[in-house]
């Protein structure tokens, strides 16, 4: 049996190669690296590093056990870290974020409910773009961002908004005064693009390639932000399906929604990372779905 100095220096070294940086990183010497890494290899009867003066490098062997060894120690620090949180109850800071004026709303009411059940959390309520959304879920700088579905690479919870599709076109198009119309119209018209750095499972799903009968659907200009997309639309660059909120959050002189009769609705809700599905995380989860099952909850206070 290993004891946790030593996996921790096992798995360190392979993540550094380098006696020195490893030593430091966990604050001992680096006679006492090489002393672990040469009891552990003794054990396993197999070298688990190929060493020359200049380079460290794993061997086979080394790697498989890294690549083993790695998910199982995580998996420990997380049930590790979600006991802790259990046991100290829902404390610090929580950071949440809106996508869009017509989620805020929703947010505002489940960060009401939340207060309500663990005054011990802060809550903190931004705004995020659709260039930078994803980034802000990765580089930690939000721990949950309320975002219409699907948002591939995250975690979910259940849908707290669902919307009828609209297709947005300019005010003195030929489609604004028609009653609705068909997906396969996408066809006929440039769509506006979302930003490349929009998750790929949302693109196709608002601005697909093809349409359901396999017609290609020709690509638009791409825009930033959501406005910026609706400016595009009314300058006559393209058309662009939108959920029907949109009517209310952006209403413009220049820009036309008309229902689509034949899409599904849109649907809005938590993501977040995985990696981080602390207790507070999964509380607020909660609350949110609770607010959004009770309208008649408490109201947001802006």
């Amino acid at each position: 049996m290993w004891e946790r100095h030593e996996i921790e220096a096992f798995l360190t070294l392979a993540r550094e190669l380098h006696f020195g940086r490893t030593a430091e990183s966990l604050g001992v010497t680096t006679g006492r690296i090489s002393q672990v890494i040469a009891t552990l290899e003794r054990r396993i009867g197999a070298r688990l590093f190929e060493r020359t003066s200049r380079t460290v490098r794993l061997t086979a062997i080394g790697r498989r056990l890294a690549d083993d060894l790695g998910p199982l120690v995580a998996g420990i620090e997380e049930s590790v870290r979600r006991a802790v949180d259990a046991g100290r109850g829902v404390t610090g800071e929580l950071r949440v974020a809106f996508l869009g004026e017509w989620t805020a709303t929703v947010l505002l009411r489940a960060v009401n409910l939340f207060a309500e059940r663990h005054p011990g959390c802060r809550v903190d309520v931004r705004e995020v773009q659709l260039f930078n959304s994803r980034a802000s879920l990765l580089d930690g700088s939000v721990d949950l961002l309320i975002a219409a579905f699907p948002f591939d690479g995250m975690a979910r919870g259940p849908a707290l908004i669902s919307e009828q599709r609209v297709l947005a076109v300019p005010a003195g198009h030929p489609l604004a005064g028609v009653d609705s119309v068909s997906v396969e119209v996408l066809a006929e018209h440039p769509v506006v693009q979302y930003p490349a750095v929009t998750s790929m499972e949302f693109k196709r799903d608002r601005t697909p390639d093809r349409t359901p009968s396999g017609r290609p659907v020709p690509k638009g200009p791409v825009g930033n932000t959501f406005s910026e997309m609706l400016s595009l639309v009314a300058m006559g660059r393209g058309v662009l399906p939108v959920g029907e909120h949109s009517r209310r959050y952006y209403p413009r002189p220049d820009v036309a929604y008309v229902p689509i009769h034949d899409a599904p609705p849109i649907d809005r809700g938590l993501v977040w990372l995985e990696s981080n599905t602390t207790e507070r995380v999964r509380e607020f989860v909660r609350a949110a779905t609770d607010a959004a099952g009770d309208p008649a909850g408490p109201a947001p206070q802006v």
